[in-house]
């Protein structure tokens, strides 16, 4: 259940509101507006009076609930208007009108409007017009005259909002923090069904806005990638000449006199505002330094790697900041991906989005490797493209969001960690589809028995609690063509073997074969060492269970929902 308050002023805001309540609404949702409860149980109700005039009625229940206002004069406080909208989830039961009359008494109880048995309080009416929501007016000013003491009523209505819930067995939110992006209005909704949208045009421009900023490498960048999708920017200029923020429009979105609709950033979610954009890049700016050649898919796998550590292991600034990069990487997903997979990476990205965000200040320069070499391989059209590189980029990623479930949850970010499950599930499902056509051809190409039953030996000397997993898991095969594919490059197989158990522990891998293989083809395309270092290492093979193998530091379980 969602409620949402909204605060009212103006000489005739009563009469406005009430006016839209009772109306046909912008595309005609409302139907048979009526009231099912009010301040003392026999308002006015405009919906049921067919033998008056409807406006008639509604300007007298306007007067009735202004009267407490007009007799403060010019005493009256700014906003005079309490408006709250209370909504069930689709799936819901329907509630009949005496349980939205019970559901609106405890929210205005709750936020102080009108608190039980308090004859004094403020006016208020609920008015019903849809199946599954009701909307709550009153006015700011209690019957005595005194003004209500609604302090934190938005928390304290959220939290009337998860008892009714439990009371009435309706779908059950997450608690949040204030962190969350804002939600599309019902207008915002109705309007993107009129227009044959999937979606709002504030959720439109919030996925264009978050993407331009996650490639971009500076404020300039950032504006002309945004214009360059097709957005409209518009930036808000001091007289100084200084710019202090921006609005976007999308083509074709107008009011009625046809002008763009303009979203502010910091409208479309907290963290999209131009001060904390450009904090965000000056953190994040290149190095002054050359970058090293490299295969950018091998350095964001690298860096996207190091995630789990830094959210078991990190303080809550870097840890924040690796989630705000990995939700950055995501974002950047869909277009370096196939056709096929592009709508299941963008859901994985919209749902991740939330769990990129808390209360707690991010340190962003913590993941500047991840984010430099994800808009590395955005920037490069020669990238695009590269099945074997996205799904071994995906394998990472899925270990990075289980373990972002864990750390929200233990810090009882509920709205979070249930975001983060969201992309989880998303990310499962297109990462089979992009992996198991790379696997597969990797497997057309397996090594002969003989050269299989030597590695399936160094396997078994190396991690004999993983051998039989990996030797009777379907991606066998694959695994043991990246080993000989990295033999015929040069590489020592078991040193390899040894280097890519050492990147990270395998026990949190629903696959540990396919964890190896990815991790033994970005090991097996680096230049080979030479004669003097092959020599060397030579004496640091695999020789037994676990030797010269680092001892793994214990992890949390992540989540069991994980798999790869």
């Amino acid at each position: 259940m969602i409620p949402k308050i909204i605060l009212g002023k103006g000489p005739r805001a009563t009469r406005r509101l009430i006016g839209y309540l009772y109306g046909k609404g912008t595309a005609n949702e409302h139907t048979d507006p009526h009231l099912v409860a009010s301040w003392n149980n026999f308002a006015p109700d405009p919906g049921r009076s067919p033998h008056r005039d409807p406006k008639e009625v509604e300007n007298q229940l306007a007067t009735q609930l202004d009267q407490p206002v007009q007799m403060l004069d010019n005493r009256a406080p700014k906003f005079t208007v309490w408006h709250c909208p209370v909504r069930a989830a689709p799936e819901d039961p329907i509630l009949s009108d005496g349980q939205w009359a019970d559901i609106a008494r405890r929210i205005v109880a709750a936020a102080g409007i009108a608190p039980d048995g308090d004859e004094e309080a403020c006016r208020w009416v609920a008015v019903r017009h849809a199946d599954d929501h009701i909307h709550i007016a009153a006015t700011l000013v209690r019957q005595d005259g005194r003004r209500p003491r609604r302090d934190h009523d938005i928390r304290a209505v959220q939290r009337e909002a998860r008892k009714i819930e439990v009371d009435y067995g309706l779908r059950r939110l997450k608690p949040g923090d204030g962190t969350a992006a804002k939600r599309p209005t019902s207008r915002e909704h109705f309007k993107a069904k009129r227009l044959g949208q999937d979606t709002t045009s504030r959720e439109i421009l919030r996925v264009h806005v978050r993407r331009a900023m996650a490639a971009a490498s500076s404020e300039a960048e950032f504006f002309t990638l945004l214009e360059a999708t097709g957005v409209k920017v518009r930036p808000k200029t001091e007289s100084s000449g200084d710019v202090t923020g921006y609005s976007v429009s999308l083509p074709g979105d107008v009011n009625e006199q046809k002008e763009p609709i303009w979203y502010a950033g910091s409208t479309l979610s907290g963290d999209l505002s131009l001060p904390k954009i450009r904090k965000r890049l000056a953190a994040t700016a290149p190095e002054p330094v050359a970058v090293r050649p490299g295969n950018p898919w091998h350095q964001a796998t690298a860096a996207a790697e190091r995630i789990p550590d830094h959210l078991t292991h990190s303080n809550d600034e870097v840890a924040q900041g690796q989630l705000d990069a990995l939700g950055g990487a995501l974002d950047l997903f869909p277009i370096t991906a196939p056709a096929a997979a592009r709508a299941e990476l963008e859901r994985s990205a919209v749902a991740f989005e939330r769990a990129t965000r808390s209360r707690i200040t991010a340190d962003h320069a913590s993941a500047r490797a991840l984010r430099h070499s994800v808009q590395a391989i955005w920037k490069d059209p020669v990238r695009h493209g590269d099945d074997a590189g996205l799904a071994m980029l995906l394998d990472v990623a899925l270990t990075a969001v289980a373990y972002a479930m864990h750390w929200h949850r233990t810090r009882q970010h509920a709205q979070q960690q249930a975001a983060a499950e969201q992309a989880l599930a998303h990310l499962q499902a297109v990462y089979s589809q992009i992996a198991e056509p790379v696997l597969a051809d990797l497997a057309r190409r397996t090594p002969s028995p003989q050269t299989k039953r030597r590695y399936a030996y160094q396997l078994q000397q190396a991690i004999p609690e993983h051998a039989a997993r990996i030797l009777n898991d379907r991606s066998w095969d694959a695994l043991a063509t990246v080993l000989a594919e990295a033999e015929t490059a040069g590489h020592n197989a078991a040193t390899m073997l040894n280097q890519a158990l050492s990147q990270r522990t395998l026990d949190d891998a629903r696959s540990p074969a396919r964890a190896l293989t990815w991790r033994i083809h970005r090991l097996g395309q680096r230049h080979p060492p030479g004669p003097q270092a092959q020599a060397a290492s030579a004496g640091h093979t695999v020789r037994g269970p676990a030797a010269s193998l680092p001892v793994a530091t214990p992890t949390p379980e992540p989540s069991k929902g994980y798999q790869r």
